[in-house]
């Protein structure tokens, strides 16, 4: 990976020298299974002699022409093409072998089990276009593209432009030669093509126009394809953004296309969005999946103005991109979609998600100091979209949602086509809402860590309130205190239910804030800080609302409410200030009524977590089998058919270690135990497999077995966790040979092989393992892609051991391996897991 690297120092002054104007692509995928042929044409104007260089990851180079003179290949090094002695306007022609990938980058190459069909698609962020064409590989060196591709005449090949009409190449070969984009960057070109299955669909944007609409899949998961719903979405949000940002929709057409093998949930390509293709549901899912796509799917269409038609100038901006869409497509889904409780969604899973990151010893300020691609590869992470997310969600409140749409309208109408940075968003919303943003994005953009909010509240014998105060801390390592906008709830108990009786709405300034409204007021039954999530904080409950929530969390009637205190206890608990046998007690009394999908999915994530390795050692077994029995009994309990029945029975799954629960497993898997309303199919058979090869009661020939029935790519990918799982040394060792000391595995079986390997119920399993896991992280980082090696270093490493020799062992390396730092970072954060769960455990134990 270090050779290929790009500096923001490097960019910078490439974009000082030149300006480009277009580039012709041609592209020949009718040779074989390993390469393709890429030809490029770029025009851009340089500074008279100067010299630079093009991005460009080739096989083989076969000539490089710049302005008539033919250059001698070795002006490339297989990842950069020097150019040298430059005039004022340039023509560059570099022909090439380019290489498919199996990793998810570049030019994806998948061959479906089932079929044998051939298919492919492109991923470029951040640096992955060189992959496929000769490219000046940085966000503000936009230009036009235009496509020329040669394919099997069967295939589907969309780019972002339409699609036109083929024309007659070799026999067997069509030709397929696209309109040239309007000026774009080159990490949102796409190219997608194989005989992929289409429904086709459009829509009248705001100013007139017909936007063509395209859905895909592989052909042998298009029985599946719910086109209608995604439709529905699609224009659902076209309505809403082109109404709120004042701009009709930037491109000539909309295709969303399912692809295999997907490194992330989705990529924002100019009119030809990708996505993982786990959000075709060949089984059942839960209804907190159902709305992620939702809201994955709105915040694609949201990147189309935020990012791909207005781009960022460099990296340090990616979190700008980012949280923007993650808020906007939320407050899309809350507001233009059924699924209202959005918000709560956001609250249980982004924000959990952005406390956890912001709590790392490698967090860092939402606007990063990005000094190359290896930096902003490990910043793909809960600060740049869910921390930033929250952040722009205080800042509408502070600004008002009026006046933040009204800036961000300006915004695109003045930056149309062009690259930006954070100033230039911010100078429009100040003079939509009459506001000074200087200091705030001072305190909240350029500083790291969150704060932790606490009530301090005293009470006379009539428990009438006679102080209310509002504490702010920070950590040492990061100690700015912030200004938040925040509400406080005052709920009571009433007949079992938890109703709020009174609120405040608050600035929150400083280490103390007097809260004088609430003084003379009678004490409630709990009292919720940060009521309505509009903060971006971590909250307390005062010791007398966290036993109330103990025992009456599930009578809240509000889902957001429920969501904060879930989130509030677990953070307590990740900082062993509550120990976790507290918040399995929460957990186990109260999730039976939880009414929110991702809440429950997220709860249930962070009890099993708390149960395995949070818990103390000594009592680790019997709360594991505490856990275990109670979803059981929940699941059998549940309404038929009902999401919650469906997670109760996953969750079971996951965590069954015992003789009596692996039976039960066993059971529901042969049909001897059955739910009404739950369907045992072919991926939750999977699961339930799995489960019974982790804890011995299965092995390969059962494996196999269920991988004969469905020989598909998720039934490999299944296969491999399964076989990763087996609770034997040989079977660890086999798993771990299949990853390091082979390099031809997909993306997605590293994935769900690393999966498997570390589902051990003896965590000792795993200890032979140490020291080859740290004697293979130099080598697997400069030899393996970024997205292969990023899962290997954080998929491998033996957490589950939890001891203070992982520890020990860790920080040796790190001692001894001052460099590459985004490689330190991966294992800082590595061990930052294992030294919160030895604290937590040490909390639990007293």
């Amino acid at each position: 990976m270090p050779g290929e690297n790009l500096t923001r120092v490097e960019a910078q002054e490439r974009a000082g020298i030149i300006a480009v104007e277009s580039y012709d692509v041609d592209l020949d995928l009718t040779r074989g299974d390993e390469v393709f042929g890429s030809t490029t044409t770029v025009r851009f104007s340089a500074t008279p002699g100067s010299s630079t260089f093009i991005d460009a990851i080739t096989r083989t180079v076969h000539s490089v022409t710049l302005n008539g003179v033919v250059l001698d290949p070795s002006v490339s090094d297989g990842v950069r093409i020097a150019l040298d002695d430059l005039a004022a306007s340039n023509e560059l022609t570099v022909v090439a072998d380019a290489l498919y990938t199996n990793t998810g980058e570049g030019l994806h190459r998948f061959v479906d089990p089932v079929d044998g069909e051939v298919y492919l698609y492109s991923q470029f962020e951040v640096p992955d276009s060189r992959r496929m064409f000769a490219v000046f590989e940085q966000p503000d060196l936009k230009a036009t593209f235009r496509f020329t591709v040669t394919a099997p005449e069967h295939w589907e090949v969309v780019s972002n432009q339409t699609t036109p009409p083929p024309t007659e190449a070799a026999p067997g070969a069509k030709t397929w030669a696209f309109e040239p984009t309007p000026r774009i960057s080159s990490y949102i070109t796409a190219l997608i093509a194989g005989p992929y299955a289409v429904v086709r669909c459009e829509l009248t944007s705001s100013d007139g126009r017909v936007i063509p609409l395209g859905v895909f899949a592989r052909k042998s998961l298009v029985e599946y394809l719910d086109a209608d719903y995604v439709f529905e979405k699609t224009r659902q949000g076209f309505a809403y953004f082109e109404e709120k940002f004042r701009r009709a929709y930037p491109f000539e057409k909309y295709d969303q296309l399912f692809v295999p093998e997907f490194n992330a949930g989705a990529m924002e390509n100019a009119g030809a969005v990708t996505f993982t293709e786990s959000y075709v549901f060949r089984s059942k899912v839960t209804d907190a999946i159902r709305e992620r796509r939702v809201v994955t799917i709105l915040h694609e269409l949201a990147h189309m103005w935020f990012g791909d038609l207005v781009t960022m100038k460099w990296w340090n901006d990616l979190w700008l991109n980012e949280s923007f869409a993650e808020w906007a497509s939320t407050i899309a889904t809350a507001e233009a979609t059924e699924w209202t409780e959005a918000w709560t969604t956001f609250a249980a899973m982004e924000k959990s998600w952005a406390y956890r990151q912001d709590q790392l010893p490698s967090t860092h300020p939402i606007v990063a100091t990005i000094n190359d691609l290896e930096d902003v590869q490990v910043n793909f992470d809960g600060i740049t979209y869910a921390k930033g997310g929250s952040v722009l969600k205080q800042l509408v409140a502070w600004v008002g949602i009026d006046a933040f749409f009204a800036g961000v309208a300006a915004y695109f109408e003045k930056h149309a086509w062009g690259n930006t940075e954070l100033s230039d968003l911010l100078v429009e919303l100040e003079t939509a809402s009459g506001r000074d943003l200087s200091a705030w994005a001072t305190l909240w953009l350029e500083t790291a860590g969150v704060n932790t909010l606490r009530p301090v509240i005293e009470t006379d014998a009539a428990g009438v309130i006679t102080r209310f105060d509002i504490e702010q801390t920070a950590i040492d390592a990061y100690p700015t205190l912030r200004p938040h906008r925040l509400a406080v709830g005052f709920y009571t108990l009433t007949d079992g239910r938890l109703a709020r009786t009174h609120r405040v709405e608050l600035d929150v300034d400083g280490a103390v804030t007097s809260v004088d409204e609430l003084v003379g007021l009678a004490r409630p039954d709990l009292v919720l800080l940060n009521d309505d999530d509009l903060a971006y904080a971590k909250i307390r409950l005062d010791e007398a609302s966290l036993a109330v929530a103990i025992e009456n969390l599930a009578g809240f009637e509000s889902p957001l409410a429920r969501s904060l205190v879930w989130g509030s206890v677990w953070d307590a608990t990740r900082d062993a200030e509550v120990p976790a046998r507290d918040f399995v007690k929460l957990v186990l009394g109260n999730i039976a009524t939880e009414t929110e999908s991702t809440t429950l999915r997220t709860v249930l994530s962070q009890v099993v977590l708390a149960a395995s390795a949070y818990t103390t050692p000594e009592r680790r077994d019997e709360t594991l089998r505490e856990v275990a029995d109670t979803l059981w009994t929940l699941a059998r309990t549940a309404d038929a058919g009902s999401d919650s029945q469906f997670q109760f029975v996953k969750a079971f799954a996951s965590i069954a270690e015992s003789s009596s629960d692996l039976a039960v497993v066993a059971d529901l898997l042969s049909g001897a135990v059955s739910l009404d309303g739950l369907d045992v199919d072919t991926d939750l058979g999977w699961e339930l497999l799995i489960a019974l090869v982790a804890g011995g009661l299965a092995g390969e020939a059962e494996i196999d077995a269920r991988l004969a029935s469905d020989n598909t790519a998720t039934g490999q990918q299944s296969a491999a966790h399964a076989r990763a799982a087996l609770p034997t040394v040989e079977g660890k060792h086999a798993a771990w040979a299949s990853l390091v000391e082979v390099s031809t595995a997909p993306n997605t079986i590293v994935r769900t092989t690393a999966l498997g390997f570390l589902r051990a119920a003896d965590p000792e399993l795993l200890a032979p393992f140490v020291k080859p896991y740290f004697d293979m992280l130099l080598p697997v980082w400069e030899d393996r892609s970024y997205a292969i090696a990023e899962k290997l270093i954080v998929g491998l490493y033996p957490s589950p051991l939890a001891n203070r020799a992982l520890v020990d062992a860790t920080n040796a390396w790190l001692e001894a391996n001052a460099e590459p730092p985004a490689l330190r970072r991966l294992i800082v954060e590595n061990l930052a897991g294992v030294e919160r769960a030895l604290a937590a455990q040490e909390r639990d134990a007293r």
